[in-house]
Formats: C-alpha cells, sequence, structure tokens
C-alpha cells in the first residue's frame, strides 16, 4: 500500500510558516475519497447512519465555511477531479479545492480555532488521501 497524507506534519508546518509568504495565500487542496466514511476512531462525530467519503467531506465542508468566513477566508473553487493531463498515470483525485486566506496568520488562526478542530474530524473520516499545496501569488513576467 502507498503513502497517504491526511495531515501536516510539524515540519512542514514550520517550512510553510518560514516561506514567508506576504499577503494571500490559495490553498490547493487534492482529495481523494473514501468509498464510506470511518468514523471509528471519532465516535463523538459519527452522524449515527452510514456516508460515503464524499457525503462526509461535504458535511466537514458545510461546518467548516462559517470558520473560514468568520476568518476572511473563502472557497474560490470547487470541482471534480480525475487524471492528470501531465502527471502520474496511476494517480487520480476525486475533487480539487481552492480556498483563499487574507494571509498565513490568518490561515493558522482558522487551523488552530479550537471550536473548528472539534470538528475538522469529518475530514479525516471522509479522506482516503490527500495534498495540500499553499500557493502564493507572483508577477507576470
Amino acid at each position: 500500500m502507498s503513502k497517504t497524507y491526511l495531515d501536516a506534519t510539524q515540519e512542514a508546518g514550520i517550512a510553510f510558516y518560514r516561506r514567508g509568504i506576504k499577503g494571500e495565500v490559495v490553498m490547493l487542496n487534492l482529495l481523494k475519497f473514501k468509498e464510506k466514511a470511518d468514523y471509528s476512531d471519532l465516535p463523538e462525530l459519527d452522524p449515527g447512519k452510514e456516508l460515503s467519503g464524499r457525503e462526509a467531506y461535504q458535511l466537514y465542508i458545510d461546518l467548516t465555511l462559517p470558520f473560514l468566513k468568520e476568518a476572511g477566508s473563502e472557497v474560490i473553487f470547487m470541482g471534480k477531479g480525475g487524471q492528470f493531463l501531465i502527471g502520474p498515470d496511476n494517480e487520480e483525485w476525486d475533487e480539487v479545492l481552492l480556498v483563499k486566506h487574507q494571509s498565513v496568520a490568518k490561515f493558522m488562526e482558522f487551523a488552530q480555532n479550537a471550536p473548528y478542530l472539534k470538528i475538522a474530524g469529518h475530514r479525516t473520516a471522509s479522506l482516503e488521501d490527500s495534498r495540500l499545496l499553499p500557493i502564493a501569488e507572483t508577477d507576470l513576467p
């Protein structure tokens, strides 16, 4: 089985912060859903009915949007993924999500918000694998 990625490591968080991104940061999310959401490690969040990974992720989004709005962040794109046109032919993603944050500090404020962290397990229950790439805007040449 190949390695999967659901959470940032401490090292990756430090490297992200040290990039010194000024201004807005857009987070590119690549998402692969579990066929069936798994709440076995999260009984306090279990919705009491079987959900697909996609349904559990939609629940996560619905519960997360108020926290994003409170932080001044916004979902700027969400769409169906698939196979790469240029990239590994054995890798495909179910969904792509772009979230714009006002700054790294605002993103960190959102990501460390205690009430948000109480519902973030819906993301873990829903995902088989993910990628999160912080993107900083640059000037065109």
